[in-house]
């Protein structure tokens, strides 16, 4: 069996192996999307193929949809052309149940993939922006693919780059996303809903804001008129919903890959391409998954509730978001990965056997963060809480790893724990400085900045765009001399922007600093800092 068109017109073969397949006329819906496209998104990647697509691919069976996607990718052309052009955009999904299972079904709801850098594919998206009936550009590219300026306030060199050549080829993301949004413009100016559905938040405004300071620098340099601007930044014309986007989507794991070649599948293995994307043509994802949207879309829309999307109102998004980010499921996997890289685990899972850890996260959601969370109405919180602790998180065949969820945790700190801090400070009948497990993540992720795990030995610290400074300010600290970390954490602890607040103001530098020194105290005091603690 191979996943492509010609490939699964074996159908019995597929469905003897458990696969679920399409019920929707392929060809028909590339003739489509060609003629009248719909939908166009931004990141290539696995929580697009396995979750987003799949959204499109139950409108597309149940007669609710007659085009399909097309995909953008902006990072890693290799993506396209080692995933996408063998196995026609198609995708084998597979859903990581808690029992030990597995769901298996292709989405082939992806008309095609494309690339931006590559001077057919640019031409090609130009020419989609003109047609009328595009009515949605939505994007998977991570939180860092909006940014155009650094923690300093200064351009970023691609950005700067892309603001000086204009807008005939550019380079990064909002660049490439104005320049298309210029094109519509001069075609007749549809309305046209982006939306962005990244896991940050309040991420259409932050897709807003890197598009439109694209345009405005443009305008300046004289490269765009003052109307495209003035249309760009009119949300009645060109809409920048909201969104909350949930679903767990590991790297494609090798034990999935060897179930399905003993189906009989071929060609399933992963690749990891020169930019260093792990990716292959199943996607793995737990089976949970929640999407809500602010249902502002100025072109109309594909029918996304019918596919279990929640289409709602801002107000509502923004109280979800703010649910899952800062309490009930981001902090608790911060913590679990500071914490499960510094006492050895390789896996989430893992973690969630051992005592101490669990009681961190119960503390760190169900007692800290739940008093001042915001009922949304459409998810209970507590029952989020519950699906996350005891299904999600201990699921054994999710293969995530505390180092992947890790990475790039300086952006995350202000939101994942800051808005809680943020919260108590606010609150006259509550203070920030009773807090105790969540002052205990932030210790810890301090401790596992220094790159030695519990036990003394060296470990890797993953990629984050504050690492080097973080380390820079954190050089003389060593374990065994807890004394060694007075003086060093006032430049830390007081800045505003890896925290949300400056942890002096809400009382908590003190109790960060004790339990650094804690944790410091020599081999095997991460462990007796939990245990200490927690228990």
């Amino acid at each position: 069996m191979i996943l492509n068109y010609n490939g699964l017109q074996a159908r019995e073969d597929w469905e003897a192996a458990g696969v679920k397949l399409p019920k929707h006329d392929w060809k028909a819906m590339c003739a489509e999307t060609e003629q009248n496209p719909v939908w166009v998104h931004f990141g290539a990647g696995n929580i697009f193929r396995i979750f987003i697509a799949g959204l499109q691919q139950r409108l597309l069976d149940a007669g609710e949809a007659k085009a399909g996607i097309i995909a953008v990718e902006t990072f890693d052309r290799e993506v396209v052309d080692r995933i996408y052009v063998p196995h026609d955009s198609m995708t084998l999904a597979v859903s990581l149940l808690a029992d030990g299972g597995i769901d298996k079904a292709v989405n082939a709801s992806i008309a095609k993939g494309v690339v931006a850098s590559d001077p057919a594919g640019w031409e090609e998206l130009k020419a989609i922006f003109r047609k009328d009936s595009l009515q949605m550009l939505s994007f998977t590219i991570t939180e860092k693919g909006y940014a155009l300026r650094d923690m300093k306030g200064e351009l970023l060199a691609p950005a700067a780059a892309d603001i000086e050549a204009g807008p005939d080829a550019p380079k990064t993301a909002m660049g490439s996303v104005a320049a298309l949004l210029l094109q519509r413009y001069n075609a007749g100016a549809a309305p046209i809903a982006v939306v962005s559905m990244d896991n940050c938040s309040h991420n259409g405004e932050k897709l807003r804001a890197g598009v439109t300071e694209m345009a405005r620098q443009w305008q300046k340099k004289g490269f765009v008129p003052e109307g495209y601007v003035a249309w760009l930044e009119d949300e009645a014309k060109v809409s920048f919903p909201w969104s909350m986007i949930d679903k767990i989507t590991p790297r494609p794991a090798e034990t999935v890959e060897k179930q399905l070649t003993a189906l009989g599948i071929e060609d399933m293995a992963p690749i990891v391409t020169q930019r260093h994307t792990y990716i292959a043509p199943f996607v793995n994802a737990e089976a949970p998954q929640y999407l809500v949207i602010e249902d502002r879309f100025p072109n109309g829309r594909p029918a996304l509730e019918k596919a279990g999307v929640y289409m709602t109102d801002r107000d509502t998004v923004n109280m979800t978001e703010r649910m899952k980010v800062t309490t009930c499921l981001n902090p608790l996997h911060t913590a679990l990965a500071v914490y499960g890289c510094l006492l050895g685990y390789e896996k989430i899972c893992d973690e969630m056997k051992d005592e101490q850890l669990v009681k961190l996260v119960n503390r760190i959601g169900y007692v800290e963060g739940l008093p001042v969370v915001t009922d949304p109405g459409i998810l209970s919180p507590k029952a989020f809480i519950d699906e996350v602790v005891t299904q999600r998180l201990p699921n054994p065949f999710m293969p995530d790893t505390p180092q992947r969820i890790a990475c790039d945790t300086s952006q995350k700190i202000p939101i994942r724990f800051g808005e809680t801090i943020k919260s108590y400070m606010a609150d006259p009948e509550k203070n920030p400085a009773n807090l105790t497990a969540i002052p205990l993540a932030l210790a810890g992720w301090l401790r596992y900045l220094l790159g030695l795990d519990d036990n003394g030995s060296e470990m890797p610290v993953s990629p984050d765009p504050m690492l080097s400074q973080l380390q820079a300010d954190l050089a003389g600290i060593e374990l065994g001399r807890p004394d060694s970390v007075d003086g060093r954490l006032d430049a830390i602890l007081t800045n505003p922007n890896l925290f949300g607040v400056s942890l002096k103001d809400a009382g908590l530098d003190g109790k960060v600093t004790d339990l650094l020194k804690q944790l410091l105290a020599g081999p095997g005091a991460v462990r007796a800092t939990l245990k200490r603690i927690l228990d």
